[in-house]
């Protein structure tokens, strides 16, 4: 990130993550496109599988019959993706920091495709669960594709390219669960077509699960046609490779103008107690503590929008959910695309970050609001509605937010080659907290409304007091 490339400093640079006034340096675009394919596998292959993963854990027999286990089993299944992510992205990061961008990023997605294709024919549970991690664990390069969006983009146009980030996520999650509900059963639905090929008929969700592998294929196909090297120690060993073998063709050329030295070829990437620098320290417990925050009130969306409203919720149905969420995304989508870079160009990552935590903190505000004005109307009227527009519209500030913090992290590297195992380390951390969240901030919703406490709006009172202290 830093125009200094011979720092060696635990400090970061001072220069500023973002320069408004700069003349923006130009996009790598075929570049960024091959990153943000690499990232959309993400997504895709997590949330493919919602929409069947239930009846899949029922139809391998794990559970008996007993459908108090179910849930259970499913809920396993779902976790151990981002677990297994978690445990393996900082190694992952650390790896490239070694061996180069390149070959993690190409390993990643070829091993996430046979993995997808693993988990849609396999017929117990524990092959589930295996395929399961192994996707998560090949996910762990998604930190890699960030660190190369560092190193391709400078303070000119660093807050484009880092706006890119949270549209992929939206776009994955908003059409990964629609195309696992719609080709799950292929063989069923379809029988005068689809149901003729065997293997569909056998493996009711092998079509999602492949439909998902193809597109993480895809992403591996266009990284090895077109990915370039980024780590400046890889660039340097090509190089080094590369006038060696010239020497070999010539062998009369001069002996000091084929090894010129291109860079420092071997780096020694220091261990995790030596990269736990302050800047890394603060950077990474920021990021954490935001996608918490985030991810606590994403998951309560759909749980106090179906919940009745005499519980605490909205009662809405599950397609008025659906549309509701599907349009947010869209407009997060549009907006990211349009505005991100300039947004955050403008105001700076400092603020743009202070604004996102504010957000969260009106967001969280107007759950217990929504549902007062529902009891009082006994149903959702125009009030509920224009809070609820209001409460959607700034999650568009969270997708800001996490641009911001993306260069925070890249900024507090100790140095170039140690930025892959720092975006690792967060990574690994959100990952972690991401997981954890949702069974958080949806038990403490579930203890709210049964106690009463707080009027059944404590976990409300509760999450704002994080945020704000966050």
């Amino acid at each position: 990130m830093n125009d200094n490339d011979d720092q060696t400093s635990s400090e970061p640079s001072s220069e500023p993550l973002i320069s408004a006034s700069t003349k923006r340096t130009p996009i790598p675009k075929f570049q960024l496109f091959i990153l943000l394919l690499i990232q959309f596998a993400e997504p895709v292959t997590a949330l493919v599988i919602y929409p069947f993963v239930v009846q899949f854990v029922r139809d391998t027999g794990i559970t008996g019959g007993d459908e108090a286990r179910t849930g259970f089993y499913a809920g396993l299944l779902e976790s151990s993706f981002f677990v297994a992510e978690g445990l393996a992205v900082y190694q992952v990061g650390r790896l490239s920091d070694i061996y180069g961008r390149r070959p993690v990023l190409l390993l990643g997605p070829l091993g996430l495709a046979l993995a997808m294709l693993g988990f849609g024919l396999s017929q117990t549970f524990w092959m589930l669960l295996g395929f399961r991690c192994m996707q998560g664990a090949f996910n762990g390069n998604i930190g890699v594709a960030k660190t190369v969006m560092s190193e391709i983009s400078d303070p000119s146009n660093a807050a484009d390219v880092f706006s890119f980030i949270q549209l992929m996520w939206s776009v994955g999650a908003t059409t990964s669960p629609f195309m696992g509900g719609v080709l799950a059963n292929a063989a069923t639905k379809w029988p005068d077509t689809l149901g003729k090929i065997k293997v569909l008929r056998t493996h009711p969700y092998f079509l999602p699960c492949a439909a998902a592998a193809c597109i993480a294929f895809g992403s591996f196909a266009f990284a090895f046609v077109g990915l370039r090297e980024t780590l400046p120690s890889a660039v340097a060993r090509a190089q080094k490779r590369q006038r060696e073998a010239e020497t070999e063709r010539s062998p009369l050329l001069p002996r000091d103008e084929t090894t010129t030295d291109t860079g420092q070829l071997d780096v020694v990437v220091p261990t995790l107690r030596a990269l736990l620098t302050r800047p890394v320290c603060i950077a990474v417990l920021n990021h954490g503590m935001f996608c918490f925050c985030d991810m606590a009130y994403s998951s309560l969306v759909p749980l106090v929008y179906a919940t009745p409203i005499a519980l605490g919720g909205l009662g809405l149905k599950p397609y008025d959910i659906g549309r509701i969420m599907g349009l947010c995304g869209i407009f997060n989508a549009i907006v990211q695309v349009f505005l991100g870079g300039r947004v955050i160009r403008y105001f700076g990552p400092r603020r743009i970050f202070t604004a996102a935590f504010c957000a969260l903190a009106l967001m969280f505000s107007a759950y217990p609001l929504l549902n007062i004005l529902a009891l009082r109307a006994g149903r959702v009227d125009a009030a509920v509605i224009a809070v609820l527009v209001g409460q959607l519209s700034c999650s568009c500030v969270l997708y800001f937010g996490y641009a911001a913090t993306t260069l925070f992290i890249m900024d507090s590297a100790p140095t170039r080659t140690t930025v892959g195992s720092v975006n690792g380390l967060a990574q690994m951390a959100s990952t972690i907290v991401r997981s954890v969240a949702p069974s958080i901030a949806s038990s403490f919703f579930a203890l709210s409304v049964e106690h009463n406490l707080a009027g059944g709006y404590l976990v409300y009172v509760l999450l704002i007091v994080v945020t704000c202290g966050a």
